[in-house]
C-alpha cells in the first residue's frame, strides 16, 4: 500500500497495472474512513437524528393554528395550566382557617388530583417524524446514519480522488487546480450549515403550515429525512458557484467581463436553480437566492484580482525578458562604435 500511494509526479509513467492498483488502494481507504465513520454515526444515532429534527423546532404545536392537531396540543396546554392555577387556589383553601377540617381535607384532596392532572399532560414540544412501517425505524436509522457518515468523511474523500488525479496535472495546470480542489469542501460544509440553520427551518415551518386547516399534518420520517438530506446536499453543491467560475476564468473560457456584462442571465439561471431545489415556496426560494448571488458576484470579484495578478506577473515577466535582451546586446553596440 506504501508503495501504491508513493508521490507521484507528472514526468512519472505509470502502467496500467500501477494506475488501477493505486485505484484499488484509494478505494479501500475511502471504505475503511467511511465504515468508520458510519460506525461512529450509528453509535450516536439518537445524536443524529436529534440534530436532524432540531429544524422542526419552528413547526412546534402553537396556539391559534387551524390544523386539527396542533388545536387539540393548544387545548391540552390549556388545560394543564387550568388544573396548576387550580392546584394552587386548593392549596391556599387548604390552608385556610375559616373552614372546618374536613373541607380543608377535600381542598388538599383537589389540590393533589390537578397537580397529578397536569402532571399527565403531554409537554408541548416540536413534531417528531412518524414511521409507518415495522421496519421503518431502523431503515430510516441506517440511512440518515449513512448520510451523515458520507458528511463526515468527505473531506478525505475528495483528498483521496484529486491525489489520484493530480498527477496527471501539468505544473501549470497544477498551480491552477490545487487552490480550486483546496476550496471544495470548505464550500461544501458551508452550504451544508447554510441550508441548516436557514433555509430547512423556514421551509419546513412554511410548508408544514400551509393550508393546514384542511389536513391531519402528520411528518413521516422517512419522507421528512429524505427531503432534509436533499435540501442539505444540494446547497452543499450550490455553493460550489465559486469553483466553477474561478475555473472557466482560469482556463480562459470567459473573462471576468463577459460575465459581468451577462449578470442578468446569471441571475434567471440562480432564480430557476432555487425554484427547482427541494422546497418549492416563496420563501425558501428568496433565502437560496441570497446566497447564491452573493457567490456570484464574490468570484467574480475574486477571478478579476487573479486576472490582475496574473497581467501584472506577465508584465513583470515581459520586462524582466526585455531588460536581459538589452544586456545581451550592449556589449556588439560598443563594438560596433570602437
Amino acid at each position: 500500500m506504501a508503495t501504491a500511494l508513493r508521490p507521484i509526479a507528472h514526468e512519472d509513467r505509470l502502467s496500467l497495472v500501477e494506475h488501477l492498483d493505486e485505484l484499488r488502494t484509494r478505494i479501500i481507504l475511502c471504505l475503511v474512513v467511511f465504515i468508520a465513520a458510519f460506525g461512529v454515526c450509528f453509535w450516536q444515532n439518537d445524536l443524529v437524528l436529534e440534530i436532524m429534527d432540531r429544524p422542526l423546532e419552528k413547526s412546534a404545536f402553537k396556539q391559534g393554528s387551524e390544523d386539527p392537531l396542533e388545536r387539540t396540543a393548544a387545548f391540552q396546554q390549556l388545560q394543564k395550566r387550568y388544573f396548576l392555577q387550580s392546584a394552587a387556589l386548593s392549596r391556599q383553601m387548604a390552608r385556610s382557617e375559616d373552614l372546618s377540617p374536613a373541607l380543608r381535607a377535600q381542598w388538599a384532596e383537589f389540590s393533589r388530583q390537578a397537580e397529578a392532572t397536569a402532571a399527565g399532560a403531554p409537554k408541548a414540544s416540536a413534531r417528531r417524524p412518524v414511521t409507518l412501517g415495522v421496519g421503518e425505524p431502523f431503515t430510516v436509522t441506517f440511512k440518515v446514519a449513512s448520510y451523515a457518515a458520507l458528511l463526515l468523511a468527505l473531506p478525505f474523500l475528495l483528498y483521496q480522488a484529486y491525489a489520484f488525479v493530480l498527477p496527471a496535472f501539468s505544473p501549470h495546470e497544477r498551480a491552477v487546480a490545487l487552490p480550486l480542489m483546496a476550496m471544495v469542501p470548505f464550500l461544501f460544509i458551508a452550504g451544508v450549515v447554510f441550508a441548516y440553520y436557514l433555509v430547512l427551518p423556514n421551509a419546513i415551518n412554511f410548508l408544514q403550515n400551509f393550508n393546514d386547516d384542511n389536513f391531519d399534518i402528520l411528518l413521516q420520517a422517512r419522507d421528512f429525512y429524505k427531503f432534509s438530506i436533499m435540501v442539505l446536499m444540494a446547497m452543499g453543491i450550490a455553493f460550489q458557484i465559486p469553483i466553477g467560475i474561478l475555473a472557466i476564468t482560469r482556463v480562459g473560457i470567459v473573462t471576468p467581463r463577459q460575465l459581468r456584462k451577462n449578470r442578468r442571465y446569471a441571475i434567471l439561471v440562480i432564480a430557476i436553480l432555487a425554484m427547482l431545489l427541494p422546497g418549492q415556496d416563496p420563501v425558501t426560494m428568496v433565502i437560496l437566492m441570497a446566497p447564491l448571488l452573493v457567490l456570484f458576484e464574490g468570484s467574480i470579484l475574486l477571478a478579476s484580482l487573479f486576472d490582475r495578478r496574473a497581467e501584472r506577473a506577465r508584465a513583470r515577466e515581459e520586462a524582466e525578458l526585455a531588460a536581459s535582451d538589452d544586456d545581451e546586446e550592449l556589449p556588439h553596440d560598443h563594438h560596433l562604435e570602437d
